[in-house]
């Protein structure tokens, strides 16, 4: 069998990379410009992406880490920050012995994750109007009981 006919494995050793770094960042900067412009935002699934050990921290590390952090505890525990680059938010999805499962780049104002969802909203609204007129049920016989002393 000669040496052409085995497969040819591409293993990256030491710092050597895949070269998908540089092709993300150019990718997050039209992103990036197309928010801008249009409005419209992106996703990059960076766990679908081929990538060598260390490039993942390489782009995380490049990207930094700017002012706004957010941790959310729905369906596992998630961990939200803008990077140093106002609208480009990395998003990172934990199980429950805190290993990565997901991790996404999102390229918009705001990432969808953080937004409060409509039924939740409705749920809240409904929730507080019950509370106060509970409380001002409270009120009103708290007012009568004093006037009939």
């Amino acid at each position: 069998m000669s040496e052409a006919s085995f497969p040819q494995f591409n293993i990256q050793i030491g710092n050597e990379l895949s070269w998908n770094v540089k092709p993300i960042l150019h990718e997050i900067r039209h992103a990036l410009r197309k928010l801008l412009d249009a409005g419209e935002s992106s996703i990059i699934d960076l766990r679908s992406i081929p990538l060598a050990p260390g490039e993942e921290e390489t782009i995380i590390d490049t990207l930094g880490c700017g002012e706004v952090h957010a941790k959310l505890n729905a369906l596992g525990p998630s961990e939200i920050y803008e990077t140093r680059f106002a609208g480009v938010w990395l998003i990172t999805h934990f199980n429950e012995e805190n290993n990565v499962i997901g991790r996404f780049i999102e390229i918009t104002t705001i990432p969808d994750i953080l937004k409060s969802q409509q039924e939740d909203m409705t749920f809240s609204l409904n929730l507080l109007e019950q509370e106060l007129d509970e409380d001002s049920a409270s009120d009103k016989t708290e007012i009568h009981a004093e006037t009939n002393t």
